[in-house]
């Protein structure tokens, strides 16, 4: 994979994934993380020369010519993969046969009829091909809906869509938001956008939707983020930094940092956000400081150090970035982390209690911990909850906040192992027959209907409340890379491929174990085909998770109470 480098030096590789020798993102100290990037030579270790070409299998037109190979050797290469940190708990087995899937070809003809064009040149992919439904939104181009299509065709060495892609975004966030008569925030990034093509001029222009005719009128606080993680990862995969240091992209990303780090009453580094803001985009009780969004936060402000220029207003950018990262990962690695040893103490917590000595420091009430959470919280393992604010605690699980906090670093490596760790062991909840939950557990009876406003399509198992999403599979996929634990992914990618294509790649599944196709879910959805070829493509060729992942900073090591499920 042709990489440059904003974070990483070459020659150097990920710890986690020696044996297939992974190009290493520099452990970078915040300080430095602004420097200019350099280019990344990908090197493979003499004593596995040849081992990811004997492993590789075509996964899209562009490899369709190379051999495939069985995939016995990963079996012993598992055995040595991450030493120290594998669990005790095994994933159900896998026939562990890398076939190329006839399902890969069938990906590709999908990704490119949903293209969408603009003057010419593509700019997108719509968000679904369903012709049986009415096409509501789904015809348009999402911002993070994109982005799983952006890194399959950045992976097969397409860059010019995601280039056009970022750069129209960038046009429309100049553009004037109002909602009601209400103006939004200048760095505010569309949710979506499509094509408006004027018969009687012959003429096309871009739409953008703010926020004001979704469902709900909640605006994106995504989209900004996805933003910047893209257009690090277009730099990192293509080596071409030109783009990201155009004026527009400059002032681009310092107008989405300028509403994210402005100061007000707010007593926490994180994100205060409003309900369905984000992926989560109806009413699912996840206002406040979801781990969706601080993740994210956490990522694109990571992102943002390797990409701002060094000029005056970027140093100021700087300076604000490193101080509140290091807030936050302070945050975020402490309130947020629940495990066996945190939850009994939780379950002891004094309230009431004041000053700087508090232990319960968000005065919260231990009865109001749910039930569920006893039994689900393993011996060995844990998780980022989903909220924490005052008197609250959201223990809910949500998997893409957890896999950016693996990929962010966000996460510890300890954090990390026990995030895989808690997959492993509760692998019928979490992944059962059709990866992958997007929350669990789902809420149902009375409070369902507070929380989501007795929402029909938000029903219990079902869209975002419990509901199987076959686009966390690169997510996923990516943190089990980085990890070393590809053999939780690839289970995941082979119980896909059971059911993805035969049921037309449906936008989410129903029910506990995500047996049955969605009610309201749409079909040919194109980030459910473009999760499954990122998937693919990163098993196939692991370098490629260095676009979408960056390494822990040493300097930004909290002093933290390590609990059992941290021994390794």
């Amino acid at each position: 994979m042709p990489t440059a480098s904003m974070d990483a030096s070459p020659g150097t590789f990920m710890r986690t994934l020696d044996p297939l020798c992974i190009a290493e993102i520099e452990e970078c100290d915040f300080s430095r993380l602004a420097d200019k990037p350099r280019i990344l030579t990908i090197e493979r270790q003499r004593s596995f020369d040849g081992s990811l070409s004997e492993l590789s299998i075509p996964l899209s037109p562009r490899h369709s010519s190379r051999n495939a190979e069985h995939y016995r050797i990963v079996d012993h290469l598992e055995n040595i993969f991450s030493p120290g940190r594998r669990s005790n708990v095994s994933t159900p087995i896998s026939q562990h046969c890398f076939e190329p899937h006839p399902m890969v070809a069938e990906a590709w003809e999908a990704i490119r009829h949903s293209l969408v064009y603009f003057r010419g040149q593509p700019v997108g992919t719509i968000a679904a091909l369903d012709h049986s439904e009415e096409a509501l939104n789904y015809n348009q181009v999402f911002v993070r809906d994109f982005v799983p299509s952006a890194l399959a065709f950045l992976m097969n060495g397409e860059p010019e869509i995601v280039k056009n892609f970022l750069l129209k975004t960038l046009r429309l966030q100049s553009g004037e938001k109002k909602i009601d008569r209400f103006k939004l925030g200048e760095g505010v990034m569309p949710a979506s956008f499509k094509v408006f093509h004027d018969p009687i001029r012959n003429y096309e222009t871009l739409i953008a939707d703010f926020g004001e005719t979704a469902i709900g009128r909640v605006a994106p606080v995504d989209s900004g983020f996805w933003w910047i993680i893209l257009l690090r990862a277009y730099t990192k995969s293509t080596g071409d930094s030109s783009l990201a240091e155009m004026p527009e992209c400059q002032k681009g990303m310092r107008l989405i940092l300028a509403l994210c780090l402005s100061e007000g009453f707010d007593t926490f580094p994180t994100l205060l956000c409003a309900d369905g803001c984000s992926m989560i985009d109806r009413r699912m009780g996840v206002y406040g400081y979801p781990i969706e969004i601080q993740a994210l936060f956490f990522m694109a402000l990571r992102c943002a150090l390797l990409l701002l220029k060094q000029d005056d207003e970027g140093k100021e950018f700087v300076e604000r970035i490193t101080k509140r990262l290091h807030a936050l990962s302070y945050h975020m690695r402490n309130y947020f982390w629940l495990d066996f040893q945190q939850l009994n103490d939780i379950y002891r917590y004094k309230t009431e209690e004041y000053s700087h000595t508090a232990v319960n420091k968000f005065n919260v009430i231990p009865d109001s911990l749910p039930y569920w959470v006893f039994d689900f919280m393993p011996t060995r393992g844990g998780y980022f909850i989903g909220n924490v604010s005052p008197a609250r605690m959201d223990v809910r699980w949500f998997c893409l906040g957890n896999c950016i906090a693996i990929l962010s670093s966000m996460a510890t490596p300890e954090q990390s192992a026990a995030i895989m760790d808690l997959i492993e062991a509760r692998w019928q909840e979490l992944v059962g027959e059709m990866p992958l939950k997007v929350c669990y557990p789902a809420i149902e009876g009375h409070e369902w209907q507070i929380e989501t406003g007795c929402d029909p399509k938000n029903t219990r198992w079902s869209y975002h409340n419990g509901g199987s999403w076959p686009v966390l599979l690169w997510l996923l996929t990516a943190a089990c890379i980085k990890t070393g634990r590809p053999q939780i992914a690839r289970r995941a990618i082979e119980l896909a491929e059971t059911r993805l294509l035969k049921d037309s790649w449906p936008e989410y599944y129903d029910g506990k174990l995500g047996r049955f196709v969605g009610k309201q879910a749409r079909k040919f959805q194109t980030w459910s085909i473009a999760g499954y070829l990122v998937a693919k493509m990163m098993l196939e060729d692991p370098s490629h998770l260095g676009m979408i992942s960056l390494e822990e900073d040493k300097q930004m090591k909290p002093l933290m109470k390590r609990s059992a499920s941290w021994t390794c």
